[in-house]
């Protein structure tokens, strides 16, 4: 009896969700699983826990402003090619690292994503001026009586 073929299903891409309008694409994501260094054993010598997740800022799906903003918060975290490397090794498993890397670059693309709040410049009450005049006026009046003449 020949079997009936039923239609592909339609592949999910998975993706992780930063903000309700920003959305990566695990496809964006680079991870590299390294040795961890320090203690641990035999553990740290023979397996790879730590990982090292790599996000082209430049290429990714996220908006001109997000983008920006996350260039200057990454810092040294961030190549010259654009790419943002996150470091992650304090968990005793691949797993653990991996999502704590995956929360660290979730957190980071938070922070960009919000914008900055502008500045108003404020005015100083008067009591604030006259305090500050006061006190130059007891300064110079110090200074004034060190010199050995009277200058009134």
């Amino acid at each position: 009896m020949p079997r009936s073929m039923s239609p592909p299903l339609p592949t999910r891409r998975a993706v992780i969700q930063v903000t309700d309008a920003i959305v990566l694409d695990e496809a964006e994501i680079e991870e590299r699983f390294i040795r961890a260094s320090g203690p641990g054993g035999q553990n740290v010598n023979k397996v790879a826990t730590a990982v090292e997740l790599r996000f082209d800022v430049g290429a990714s799906s996220l908006p001109a402003a997000v983008k920006e903003r996350l260039t200057t918060l990454a810092g040294s975290r961030m190549t010259t090619e654009g790419v943002l490397i996150i470091d992650s090794r304090e968990h005793r498993t691949q797993i653990e690292n991996r999502e704590a890397a995956r929360a660290r670059l979730v957190a980071l693309v938070q922070r960009a994503a919000a914008p900055k709040k502008t500045r108003r410049p404020s005015k100083p009450p008067a009591a604030a001026r006259e305090r500050r005049l006061a006190s130059k006026k007891r300064r110079s009046a110090i200074k004034r009586s060190r010199s050995g003449t009277d200058s009134d």
